[in-house]
């Protein structure tokens, strides 16, 4: 697959969320904090996800450092659905979401830090 890919063997592989990694708070002890009000300056839209059952990376935690970018809220918290509310007897929650000026906050039910590999859309 890397051949086909054209992936140099230069290039180490990737592997899924792994907990052996060398990760050192002292090199940035900011994380990405700085980065969203220069988005937020230059126009850019941020969504920021997370699932919610996740213990590692939790939504408390990311809830705390947004809350502290003190933004102003434009749409407080509310459910969002699958299906797109077109059919109302089938209407499920997946999450919930909260607008703030620049950056938009979601939570998805059901899963973790890798969300996008956890769940797909349902089906009905």
């Amino acid at each position: 697959m890397r051949r086909e890919l054209h992936i140099p063997k230069s290039i180490q592989e990737w592997r899924a969320c792994e907990h052996d990694f060398d990760w050192h708070i002292d090199l940035q002890p900011e994380g990405s904090f700085w980065i969203y009000p220069l988005l937020k300056a230059n126009g850019y839209k941020v969504l920021v996800y997370s699932g919610d059952t996740d213990g590692a990376v939790p939504t408390y935690g990311t809830q705390r450092w947004i809350n502290e970018l003190n933004w102003p809220i434009k749409k407080d918290w509310a459910p969002w659905y699958s299906n797109d509310g077109t059919k109302e007897d089938q209407l499920q929650v997946q999450g919930f979401k909260i607008e703030y000026e620049g950056l938009t906050f979601m939570t998805i039910h059901g899963v973790g830090h890798m969300a996008p590999a956890w769940r797909k859309k349902e089906v009905l």
